[in-house]
């Protein structure tokens, strides 16, 4: 058992390939993980290991997405009028505020997941918001973000020690450990090729718009929540030696980063 390491092992994860020798054990392992125990059908196999049965899969996964993807373009509600003119509205707001926001087209799970709207009486946007976790494999999804709450506001209920949920305290416990100045918050820049991923540093003091203004947001924010004092592979723009300052890449590799990394899960 790779998690208590003393059992006899009798089952193996099909997510992550982890052996365990109870029930405790594969829910502890779940935890630990954040894994969900449902095998991934697009994990890459390599033409060694492939079988007839890898083949199959792959075939039945592809009816699968013909199939929602179908369902999906003859929802009614989709191509009505009024949710077109919504998104009009939203993208149109977002450019007044010096932020360029860009929708998928239907079927693709941001398009789904994202609830963000914009109040015409306040004035403001209240922002579908994802906080990721990468030091502790978590992420977190969160809906109705007011554009003027700082970001130091939005971490309190995950990494503040005496305010944040004892639970998810516990998950975030080497964050909640950590000084405030250690903790440095990033986001995708996604107008650059595949090959060169980088990021921006947000400033936890200013507010959630100051924040996204300048930048080009693909449906919602995602935040990445990193340590400095830890070693990561995430290239901060500007930090990078090699890396000019500037974004000169074209506009249109964000868009197919973006969709090649959704094609697969579009439903």
């Amino acid at each position: 058992c790779e998690t208590c390491s003393e059992g006899e092992a009798k089952y193996r994860c099909p997510r992550c390939m982890k052996y365990s020798c109870s029930l405790l054990c594969v829910k502890k392992h779940k935890l630990a993980l954040s894994c969900n125990g449902v095998r991934d059908k697009t994990a890459f196999v390599s033409i060694n290991e492939f079988t007839d049965l890898n083949l199959l899969s792959d075939y039945r996964f592809l009816e699968d997405v013909g199939r929602t993807a179908d369902a999906a373009a003859r929802h009614s509600t989709l191509h009505s009028p009024t949710t077109k003119k919504l998104l009009y509205c939203l993208r149109n707001k977002a450019r007044r505020c010096n932020i360029d926001l860009r929708t998928l087209p239907i079927g693709f799970t941001k398009r789904r997941e994202n609830s963000t709207t914009f109040n015409f009486m306040e004035k403001k946007f209240y922002w579908h918001l994802k906080l990721v976790f990468p030091h502790c494999h978590a992420e977190y999804t969160l809906k109705g973000v007011p554009d003027d709450k700082t970001l130091a506001d939005i971490l309190k209920p995950y990494i503040d020690p005496e305010e944040s949920d004892p639970v998810v305290c516990q998950r975030l416990k080497i964050y909640t450990m950590s000084p405030r100045s250690d903790v440095q918050i990033l986001m995708k820049i996604e107008n650059r090729k595949q090959n060169s991923i980088r990021y921006n540093e947000l400033d936890a003091s200013r507010s959630l718009l100051d924040n996204l203004k300048g930048k080009i947001i693909i449906e919602y924010p995602t935040l990445f929540v990193v340590l400095k004092t830890l070693k990561n592979d995430m290239v901060v723009l500007g930090q990078d030696a090699t890396d000019p300052a500037g974004n000169s890449d074209s506009e249109s590799s964000s868009l197919s980063s973006v969709e090649e990394g959704e094609v697969r899960d579009s439903s």
